[in-house]
C-alpha cells in the first residue's frame, strides 16, 4: 500500500473517531434524546368545536390519529403539527372537517425530523353519521365506545385499531400497516392489507366479511357473519369460531388455512403451496384434491359442500363432535 494511501485512510479513520466522539459527547448532553436533533418544530394547535354535526372527516399526509371521548357534551381537536404543514377544523354541511394545508415550500421540507404530528380528536360519547379517514403515514385507533353508520379508513403506511361499530359497515385498507378489529358489530366488513397482518376477533356482521392480504397473516376469532371471503398471496389464515350461515371462500398461493371449530353451509377453499387442516362443526359432502399432498378427510355423504383444492399441500379436516 502506499504511503498516500496510509495517510488518507488514517485521516479519514481518525475523522470518524473524532465525530464518533463529538456525537457522544453532544448525545450525552442530550440524554440520548434523539428528537432534540431534529430541525422540524411541532406546535399545539387546540380547536373547539361550538357548531353541530354528523359526520366526520379526515384529511392529512402524516399523522396519528386518535378519538376519545370528552368529559362534556364539547367537541374539541388537538393537532400536534408542523408550522407550514397545519390543519383547518370546521364544520360544513353537517360534517366535521379535518384537512392538512401545506403550505410549506420547497425547501423547507428538507431537515431532520424524529417527530410525529398527532390529531386528538375528543368528541362526546354516541352514535355519529360517516366516519371516513385518508391519510399517507400513520396510526389510526377509534375505541369501542363511538359507533357510526359507517366507517371508511384509507392508508399508506400505519397501523389501525378499530373497536367501534358501524350500521352499515367498516371498509379499511392500508398499503403498509397491520388491521385490527375488535369487539364490534358491522352491516359488513371489507379489510385490506398489502404487507401487515389482520386480527378480528368478537365481531357480529349481519352481511359479508372480506379479508384481503397480499403479504401478511389473517387471524380471525369468535365471529358470526353471512358469508366470508379472503383471498391472499402469501400468509396464513386462521379461523376459530368462525361460523358463517352460508359461504366461505378462500384462496391462497402460499400459505395456510386452518379451521378451529368453524363453519358454513358450504366451503370453497383453494391453495397452491399450502396446507389445509382442522376441524369444522357439521358433516360436509367433500370434494378434495391434490397433486402432491395427502388428503384425509370424513367420509360422510351428508351435509353443505365442501370442496378443498391444493397444488403442493395436504388437506387434513376432521368434524368436531
Amino acid at each position: 500500500m502506499r504511503k498516500t494511501t496510509k495517510i488518507w485512510l488514517v485521516t479519514a479513520a481518525s475523522f470518524v473517531l473524532v465525530g464518533g466522539i463529538i456525537l457522544g459527547g453532544v448525545m450525552s448532553m442530550l440524554k440520548w434524546d434523539f428528537t432534540k436533533l431534529s430541525t422540524v418544530r411541532y406546535e399545539n394547535n387546540e380547536y373547539e368545536i361550538l357548531e353541530d354535526y354528523q359526520h366526520i372527516s379526515i384529511i392529512t399526509n402524516t399523522a396519528d390519529i386518535v378519538f376519545i371521548p370528552s368529559e362534556g357534551p364539547t367537541t374539541a381537536v388537538s393537532c400536534c403539527e408542523q408550522k407550514g404543514n397545519m390543519h383547518s377544523v370546521s364544520v360544513k354541511d353537517g360534517t366535521l372537517e379535518i384537512e392538512i394545508v401545506d403550505t410549506r415550500k420547497w425547501y423547507e421540507y428538507i431537515g431532520i425530523n424524529f417527530g410525529t404530528p398527532k390529531i386528538t380528536v375528543h368528541i362526546p360519547q354516541g352514535e355519529y353519521g360517516k366516519l371516513s379517514v385518508q391519510a399517507s403515514t400513520g396510526d389510526v385507533e377509534i375505541p369501542k365506545v363511538f359507533k357510526f353508520s359507517s366507517i371508511d379508513i384509507l392508508k399508506s403506511t400505519g397501523n389501525v385499531k378499530n373497536y367501534a361499530s358501524a350500521l352499515e359497515g367498516v371498509k379499511i385498507k392500508t398499503t403498509t400497516g397491520s388491521i385490527c378489529v375488535e369487539d364490534a358489530s358491522a352491516g359488513s366488513l371489507d379489510l385490506t392489507a398489502s404487507t401487515g397482518k389482520v386480527t378480528v376477533s368478537g365481531v357480529i356482521c349481519e352481511g359479508d366479511i372480506a379479508v384481503g392480504v397480499s403479504t401478511g397473516k389473517a387471524d380471525l376469532s369468535n365471529i358470526r357473519c353471512k358469508n366470508f371471503t379472503s383471498s391472499g398471496s402469501t400468509g396464513d389464515i386462521s379461523l376459530k369460531n368462525v361460523v358463517a350461515a352460508e359461504k366461505f371462500f378462500i384462496k391462497r398461493s402460499t400459505g395456510d388455512v386452518k379451521f378451529d371449530g368453524s363453519d358454513a353451509t358450504e366451503i370453497f377453499v383453494e391453495t397452491d403451496t399450502g396446507d389445509v387442516r382442522g376441524g369444522l362443526l357439521t358433516h360436509k359432502i367433500f370434494v378434495a384434491q391434490t397433486d402432491t399432498g395427502s388428503i384425509d378427510v370424513p367420509k360422510t355423504a351428508t351435509g353443505g359442500k365442501c370442496e378443498i383444492t391444493t397444488s403442493t399441500g395436504d388437506i387434513d379436516i376432521s368434524i368436531k363432535q
